[in-house]
């Protein structure tokens, strides 16, 4: 495998360099020298960043792309050999990396690198242990699958020792990775287009948590069924966490839930109160999420005042239950839950908060997974009042299976539910300008782009 030598700095092209992560690490290797050239199949405002710092970006992928004086090619997981750019770069023998071996080659320069893990709750973790490390006044640097506003952005170029990442499970990413901290969140059954099954998910996480070294430290949450499978044959340190596992080294006690859903607990390792945190994020998975990333702050130094300090401010990530607005007194919310075991917990904080009706507007994410977990996703739809069902974004895939989302709709009917399904995003927005009242709550769900249904709605 081809590696970079961060102390002499290339010329490196990006295919999708518009993606979360993928434009994070340009702009890493940018701020360090490197030349940066990329493509993307559509303008953003994380692309016109990178251009304005500097980044050589082409709208669309063509060989021509790929020119004479690139040194190395990085692409991600969602491109195929068929692609332009790639076959063009075999062709002329340039090296090339994939996303997660370029981060995993970046991370052996940080003494501390932390990788957080897990099905769900990544994002929001590794924004939480972000803002603990700011109010200690540490300097790390940070790369987030989401836009947190504290760093203004994705991705936050520090210059001290730590590193801080998301640590994705699909294809293996994160088997190219080199941590010194692992957080293993959860453990569930998703990516199916790539996994088997669970068992094989759990064969995952257990190789990546074999990537610690001897003086590693794997945190990992101890409510996952059989975890301690997981752990059997590790050389490194151990420390858990929980809300149900009475034997966890941290637990979350005393806990309370305002009329918000914001959490209020106290930290408690190994029997002692180590943190009160008032948090002003709403649900019980972000009483979990914060747990880990105490458990993950305290592994590197950071004391009491830091961590209640960078919490109690935590107000989270874009498209994670975010609240964009009122629209004639119906509350707008976005959130990013494409999963059944997301979207029941976003529902579940929905219908706590809101005791008038909830309406879901939700877009499948892959045919894939829409059609292995379908049962799965009618009945985790069904905590809502009413739902409101896009087409499915296809992200990667290109084979629809011979499924769409009137396949969900007829599931939901079953159950009893309520459900509307439109081919296009305008339907949507049409019928919901019909149906709405005050004091109704509205949530547009997906990985997608159905985020600009809210968007539209309050712009009208």
């Amino acid at each position: 495998m081809y590696q970079i030598d961060f102390q002499k700095p290339v010329a490196v092209h990006f295919i999708g360099i518009g993606g979360i992560s993928m434009s994070g690490l340009a702009e890493v290797l940018l701020t360090k020298g490197f030349k940066i050239s990329g493509s993307d199949l559509a303008e953003s405002l994380l692309t016109d960043h990178l251009r304005e710092a500097g980044v050589k970006f082409y709208k669309g992928q063509k060989a021509s792309n790929i020119t004479d004086d690139v040194d190395v090619v990085v692409y991600t997981a969602a491109v195929h050999e068929d692609n332009p750019e790639l076959a063009e770069a075999v062709e002329k023998r340039i090296p090339i990396l994939t996303r997660a071996e370029l981060l995993g080659q970046m991370m052996r320069n940080y003494p501390d690198a932390v990788a957080i893990a897990g099905t769900h709750g990544k994002t929001t973790t590794t924004s939480m242990v972000t803002e603990i490390l700011l109010a200690a006044g540490e300097d790390p640097t940070i790369s987030v699958g989401g836009i947190l506003h504290s760093i203004g952005g994705n991705i936050r170029i520090g210059h001290s020792g730590c590193f801080v990442t998301e640590a994705c499970e699909y294809t293996n990413s994160y088997h190219s990775f080199f941590p010194t901290i692992e957080v293993i969140l959860n453990i569930r059954a998703d990516h199916l287009d790539f996994f088997k099954d669970l068992d094989d998910i759990r064969d995952s996480f257990h190789t990546f948590a074999k990537r610690l070294p001897d003086t590693g430290l794997l945190i990992i949450n101890a409510d996952i069924p059989n975890y301690k499978e997981l752990m059997g044959d590790l050389s490194c340190r151990l420390v858990t966490f929980a809300l149900e596992a009475q034997e966890a080294d941290y637990r979350a006690e005393n806990i309370y839930y305002n009329e918000e859903g914001h959490g209020s607990f106290d930290v408690v390792y190994q029997g002692e109160t180590v943190a009160h945190l008032d948090l002003e994020v709403p649900g019980e998975h972000n009483v979990a999420n914060a747990l880990a990333a105490v458990a993950a702050a305290r592994a590197l130094g950071i004391g009491k005042e830091a961590l209640e300090r960078g919490l109690d401010g935590y107000r989270g990530t874009e498209r994670r239950f975010e609240i964009k607005g009122e629209l004639g007194g119906v509350t707008v919310v976005d959130d990013y839950a494409h999963h059944p075991d997301e979207i029941r917990v976003t529902l579940q904080t929905a219908r706590k908060l809101h005791k008038k009706k909830v309406w879901c507007v939700f877009q499948p994410h892959t045919y894939t997974r829409t059609k292995k977990l379908m049962g799965e996703f009618a009945a985790a739809l069904s905590l809502a009042d009413e739902v409101v069902l896009a087409k499915i974004y296809p992200a990667r895939e290109t084979d629809t299976l011979g499924i769409s989302s009137a396949d969900l709709a007829a599931c939901l009917e079953k159950l009893g539910k309520k459900v509307h399904y439109f081919e296009a995003f305008d339907e949507i927005e049409n019928f919901l300008l019909q149906k709405l009242v005050p004091d109704e709550l509205l949530i547009t769900m997906g990985a997608g782009d159905i985020v600009k249904v809210g968007e539209n709605l309050l712009g009208r």
